[in-house]
């Protein structure tokens, strides 16, 4: 057994808040390290050590290893959870902190490696049998091997960073004549947000479902899976809102899934949290899309219907520990959803949006969790992910699980800037989400900014209502100044919700 006493956490907003309680909760001390923008941002207030990286930009702070594995030796600290993004599925950075006896919570530098380049991946499940789109193993030689390879395979294709996720690198390509844009494109795309430029290519499913598996194993040979999420409301192939189980499966599909994705994991000796996504067909024939090597964003759905603490387990097996159940153990109990609350202008293509947070009331009640990294007055810039929170909701049915969320949604106020809140309310809405019948391509098959029909929304309303009330706190306080005997100053605010 490893002793873990004190986690750096190399991560910001809420994963990093994320961490921290879990932490605390198992009595481990905790380390947060923050940039200039970040110095009085929650996930630093809540750790018992902060340590500042300095810098603006993400590779001036938490890309920078040096600085990170310097934290580690002032704070003392025996671990690093890196959360997701940044270095999280960096095998460098991992080998990096066991160089410097510096305990990685993620998985094997060897399984980050053959996972995180994604041709190498695909190398890999073809020879353990699991099923793949049609395309390449190995990166692109030229866009004449593109052209080639396409025709072969037939349009529409995408083309795919070898070391990327997240939708970066990515391009659809639906006739031969866009096919060289696409592959510069790409390949442009990847070098700056990756360091790499090889892509691949695969054919394009029409009509797709991005279904996940979330696992969990540990060093002494166990492997779990802890069911399936459906992610395919996306932007930018990039998800918004997610929900576990899918409704997509049915008993036979999930059995045969999460049975490949056990398969997956083995076949790489993972040991940890980590996720095996697939694409599926509308005929239900489903297809490994990647592993990531992490714990994901939407993890909190899975723990929801499983009952299960990710972080927790994350740290146990990061411990040595052995896992306490096993397959039979885990059932699900119950539907859960996720909205992800970004800093985002639904109206204008998703763009980012700056600005200060002058107001924030989160929701709460009965089988509402919400997983927020910001706070009132603090300002968000362009510098970072713009993922703010994640509102969940759990409940005993699906149509329930909905329902919580329209509610927790409406009551979500975030002021100083526009939010994806109206834009996951539109979805809660739609139909096609409401039967369960959708796929990847739902914001281009159904959304337009003036479908937003709950568009008289608090961020504007809690701008003016901030506003007023300055104004008339301002006005109450020369009325005082003028006249001691006589009372002006105003009610209104008490009796008006914002």
């Amino acid at each position: 057994m490893r002793n873990i006493q004190t986690v750096l956490i190399a991560n910001r907003g809420e994963i990093a808040v994320r961490i921290i309680r879990t932490c605390k909760s198992l009595g481990i001390k905790t380390v947060a390290v923050y940039s200039e923008p970040d110095k009085t941002a929650p996930h630093v207030l809540l750790a018992d050590i902060a340590i500042p990286l300095g810098g603006v930009t993400s590779s001036e702070s938490y890309l920078n290893m040096e600085k990170l594995l310097d934290a580690c030796r002032k704070s003392g600290a025996d671990a690093l959870h890196p959360g997701y993004g940044f270095l999280s599925e960096n095998a460098v950075f991992a080998q990096f902190c066991k160089d410097n006896d510096v305990i990685f919570i993620g998985p094997p530098v060897d399984s980050i490696r053959v996972m995180g380049d994604k041709t190498e991946a695909r190398k890999l499940m073809e020879k353990t049998g699991v099923p793949l789109p049609p395309g390449t193993t190995t990166a692109l030689s030229s866009v004449t091997e593109a052209e080639k390879t396409a025709t072969q395979i037939g349009y529409p294709v995408l083309i795919k960073a070898a070391a990327g996720g997240g939708g970066k690198g990515m391009r659809i390509v639906s006739s031969a004549e866009k096919i060289r844009d696409a592959v510069v494109a790409a390949q442009s795309e990847a070098k700056n947000a990756f360091g790499d430029e090889r892509v691949y290519i695969e054919k394009y499913l029409e009509e797709p479902r991005h279904i996940e598996v979330q696992i969990l194993a540990d060093e002494h040979g166990n492997v779990v899976h802890l069911f399936d999420r459906e992610c395919s409301i996306q932007r930018r192939h990039q998800k918004v809102v997610e929900e576990a189980p899918s409704p997509f499966l049915d008993d036979n599909m999930r059995t045969n899934i999460t049975a490949t994705a056990v398969e997956v994991a083995r076949s790489c000796n993972y040991v940890g949290a980590g996720t095996v996504e697939f694409l599926a067909d509308r005929h239900k024939n489903f297809y490994f899309l990647e592993m990531n090597t992490r714990l994901q964003v939407e993890h909190p759905v899975t723990e929801m219907i499983t009952g299960y603490d990710l972080v927790e387990w994350q740290l146990r097996v990061a411990r040595g520990e052995k896992l306490s159940f096993n397959q039979n153990d885990i059932q699900i109990e119950g539907h859960a959803i996720e909205c992800r609350i970004c800093a985002e202008d639904p109206e204008e293509n998703f763009l980012p949006s700056t600005g200060t947070i002058h107001r924030q009331n989160l929701p709460s009640g009965p089988g509402v969790r919400v997983d927020s990294g910001v706070r009132q007055g603090q300002t968000i810039t362009i510098n970072y992910d713009p993922l703010m929170a994640k509102l969940i909701t759990h409940a005993k049915s699906r149509e329930k699980a909905i329902e919580r969320m329209k509610a927790a949604l409406n009551e979500y106020q975030l002021s100083g800037l526009r939010t994806t809140i109206p834009f996951c309310n539109f979805v809660m809405r739609h139909p096609s989400f409401v039967n369960g019948l959708y796929d990847t391509h739902f914001v281009k098959d159904h959304f337009e900014p003036h479908l937003i029909t709950d568009n008289i929304d608090y961020n504007h309303i809690c701008d003016i209502a901030a506003v007023l009330s300055l104004v008339d706190t301002r006005a109450t306080n020369i009325a005082s100044e003028n006249s001691t005997n006589s009372n002006t100053s105003s009610t209104w605010w008490s009796n008006r919700r914002p």
